[in-house]
């Protein structure tokens, strides 16, 4: 729709709405160049990175961004590392690996095998939670952990385990508070680049890449955890990953939410039941 004004000079909503669509050209240019897909992230979220990353090249414009991106990967790279949302900690959200612990592991105990997905595993804070709380209930060896996010950067450190010390005593406080049955400390060791957690707890994990917005289903899951990422999504985006995660878990499988999210719409909500409505728990039964 062709909007007019009786005036274009100085037009507050004329520059709010030409930097839209900016912004659409830069998320169209990158998705056509480079095959990344942001053009269905919430907008304020990725306008505040694309703003963000404008200033810091020393661009006075996101038409200057875009021209810049499409002939420097090295902006490129920087760009999506800024739309790579990643906010974790262990055991984060404690009560939520409590409920875990209480009212999934129970159901995981008659299965011969386990296959869990960390959708969005970021640095990969949650994927050792999830190790050592599977490892305290006797699970571990039977569990393959599928680790996955869409920026490589952020899996090159998960992978490696090595973690801020600075960061271990809120840790240790969310650990004690999910119910570990530990010394926190018994899992990693000090040492001049930080806290390096012990091997055996990635032993049964596999890093890889994975794009929710762009790619498959890759196996059929026992649980599915995707805490605080969707909320980065718009709805349409939503919903299509909700579909995603429904085809990728079997049946009475478990998909675990961040705290601001629910299961979306009612194309979902009848086929899960509540396993935690407080923590975002739900098992799939139809």
């Amino acid at each position: 729709m062709v909007k007019e004004f009786d005036s274009f000079e100085g037009s507050e909503y004329q520059e709010i709405d030409l930097e839209k669509i900016e912004i659409q050209l830069l998320l169209q240019g990158i998705y056509d160049m480079y095959g990344y897909d942001f053009r269905e992230y919430a907008y304020h979220s990725i306008r505040r990175r694309v703003i963000h990353r404008m200033q810091n090249e020393n661009l006075s414009s996101i038409t200057q961004l875009l021209d810049k991106v499409l002939h420097d990967t090295a902006t490129l790279k920087r760009l999506v590392e800024n739309f790579s949302i990643n906010v974790t900690e262990m055991f984060r959200d404690p009560s939520f690996f409590l409920q875990f612990r209480e009212k999934v592991i129970p159901m995981l105990r008659t299965y011969p095998s386990i296959r869990i997905w960390h959708a969005g595993c970021s640095t990969g804070e949650e994927v050792y939670s999830m190790a050592m709380l599977l490892y305290e209930e006797g699970l571990y060896d039977k569990t393959k952990i599928y680790a996955t996010d869409f920026n490589t950067k952020v899996l090159k450190k998960a992978k490696r385990g090595i973690f801020p010390i600075e960061n271990m005593r809120k840790y240790t406080n969310n650990y004690i508070l999910s119910g570990g049955k530990s010394a926190f400390s018994d899992y990693y060791t000090v040492t001049d680049n930080g806290v390096v957690f012990k091997p055996f707890l990635t032993e049964h994990v596999i890093f890889a890449q994975h794009n929710l917005v762009t790619d498959k289903s890759f196996n059929e899951f026992h649980v599915i955890l995707c805490r605080n990422v969707l909320i980065y999504f718009n709805k349409e985006l939503q919903v299509k990953v909700h579909q995603l995660f429904y085809d990728s878990l079997g049946m009475f499988g478990i998909l675990g939410l961040g705290s601001k999210e629910t299961i979306y719409n009612k194309n979902y909500a009848d086929v899960y039941e509540p396993v935690s409505v407080q923590e975002k728990l739900y098992r799939k039964i139809k």
